[in-house]
């Protein structure tokens, strides 16, 4: 869902001139031992305009190997250094797409090759009468014999499933868009090559074992007509909405824990603000020490805060609701460096103007209930806590979808609670409920799921079942390692959750 979305910004973005500098000057830090490459790269930053983005795509280099990557891992940084690339792309893919599929209307068949894990082939038999999507650029062929040759090559790996993709696409029906690409590829007319834009989806059909390691799965194109999905994509939309599509790379880079990222575009926003934009001052100015709270870098947050706040005098009235999102803000920065009076004080503010300004179940209001929960728990008043995470619980139910990472916050709060106060079956539920909808919602290595298998172990620790609590601190510990510094508070909390279980075992 937030790599669907991601694309959808990258697509709307203004790239300046010096985008191809930008990217190519990455690119040469990334391959600076490799030859080869970095005449590539030469090449590509002094001939990017004399060639198709496809062509471009297809030359045997950094351009295809790090793209895809960056798509199939979700590497943000490398998506967003990569991302006039990926939209002239698209924008080539969907031209042709219009041109041909005008000319050819019958369904036909491509197939593609390639090697799965074995955990993973395992993961798509389960799902068979499912979707599944790419989030890569997709490369097929009408040809079965040349997908066979990536096949062969990818059973030689060990531990390694060969699979064969038999594609069946029918023009008519509303897709992600395609198109052959032989006559503007590198290699022109050698693969009688099909190249799909990013997030295509298809139906899994059925699965036909061809050899030992190899089968063949057919796929059907279609559209992603999940409709838990949809509703839940419509609400992030607008969380993530946005004057400009910065605006909105920005919000949904915070929203996903790329906190560095985040704080790169804010930071080039704000040097591009005139001083005399007062609102667009103040928001960047938030939304920098929204990053720095993040990043337990407390001082900065701090100082980015009393900016926003003096700014936003300038052009606001002290009772308007926008209020609420600055106190909120400060009021979370206070409760992250343990002056939790402070932080009640900031966020009893921000509840007063809100409720006075708000409707009944207006989210922002069920924002500063969580905050204030979060500060009467760190209090050790868990009854309190919990009637406010409660009161949160129910705004969020009845204006968000089921499967929103907002509830499971809820949902986790309260466990945390109930944990405090021995009710520990009550918490483990909760926690599972929590991690449940994070799984569903937020990619697999974000923070907050890495947060909640560490919750889960605490639990199962104080249930003296330390095997399965161990097992949770590790996934924790290995999922922190992939999006947080090393240094950070949530990292050493896990080691040190570790520790005390391994003592526990002796």
């Amino acid at each position: 869902m937030y790599s669907t979305l991601l694309k959808e910004i990258l697509l709307e973005l203004d790239y300046g001139e010096e985008a191809v500098k930008e990217l190519t000057d990455y690119c040469r830090e990334k391959y600076k031992d490799n030859d080869s490459q970095l005449k590539i790269i030469q090449q590509f930053e002094r001939e990017y305009h004399q060639h198709t983005p496809i062509w471009w795509y297809t030359l045997e280099g950094f351009t295809y190997q790090m793209l895809n990557r960056a798509l199939r891992t979700l590497e943000v940084n490398t998506i967003v250094k990569m991302g006039f690339f990926i939209r002239d792309i698209h924008q080539h893919i969907e031209k042709l797409y219009l041109k041909q599929t005008t000319e050819k209307q019958n369904s036909f068949i491509v197939y593609r090759g390639q090697g799965m894990t074995k955990s993973n082939f395992s993961k798509m038999t389960a799902t068979q009468g499912g979707l599944m999507s790419f989030n890569n650029f997709l490369s097929t062929s009408k040809s079965r014999e040349i997908s066979l040759e990536f096949v062969t090559a990818a059973i030689k790996r060990p531990e390694s499933i060969g699979v064969l993709f038999e594609i069946t696409i029918n023009p008519s029906v509303p897709s992600t868009p395609f198109a052959q690409i032989d006559n503007v590829s590198y290699y022109q007319g050698s693969e009688e090559e099909i190249l799909f834009s990013m997030h295509s989806v298809f139906r899994i059909g059925e699965f036909r074992q061809l050899e030992k390691c190899v089968w063949q799965v057919e796929l059907t194109l279609t559209e992603d007509t999940d409709p838990q999905l949809s509703i839940l994509m419509k609400r992030v939309r607008e969380e993530v909405a946005g004057s400009t599509g910065w605006h909105r790379l920005g919000k949904l880079l915070l929203k996903t824990g790329n906190f560095d990222k985040a704080e790169e575009v804010y930071l080039m926003l704000l040097k591009e603000t005139p001083i005399s934009n007062c609102k667009e001052v103040s928001f960047l100015c938030n939304q920098l020490g929204l990053v720095k709270v993040n990043k337990a870098e407390f001082d900065d947050a701090i100082q980015y805060y009393e900016k926003s706040i003096k700014t936003k005098k300038e052009y606001l009235p002290s009772n308007h609701s926008d209020w609420g999102t600055s106190y909120n803000s400060i009021g979370l920065m206070y409760n992250s460096m343990g002056q939790y009076t402070e932080a009640l004080s900031w966020h009893e503010k921000a509840l007063i103007i809100r409720f006075k300004s708000l409707a009944p179940h207006n989210l922002d209001l069920a924002e500063s209930y969580n905050n204030i929960g979060e500060v009467y728990h760190h209090m050790e008043q868990y009854s309190k806590a919990i009637l406010s995470y409660e009161k949160a619980l129910e705004i969020r139910q009845h204006s968000l979808p089921s499967n929103h990472p907002d509830l499971a916050e809820s949902y986790n709060n309260i466990a945390e609670s109930y944990s405090k106060m021995g009710e520990f079956q009550k918490a483990l539920s909760s926690h599972e409920k929590s991690l449940e909808i994070l799984l569903k919602s937020l990619p697999p290595n974000h923070p907050y799921v890495a947060i909640s298998y560490d919750n889960i172990g605490s639990v199962y620790a104080k249930m003296e079942e330390f095997p399965k609590a161990l097992s949770s601190h590790k996934k924790a510990l290995e999922l922190f390692h992939q999006t947080l510094p090393s240094n950070h508070p949530d990292v050493a909390m896990t080691h040190n959750n570790m520790a005390k279980v391994y003592s526990s075992l002796g």
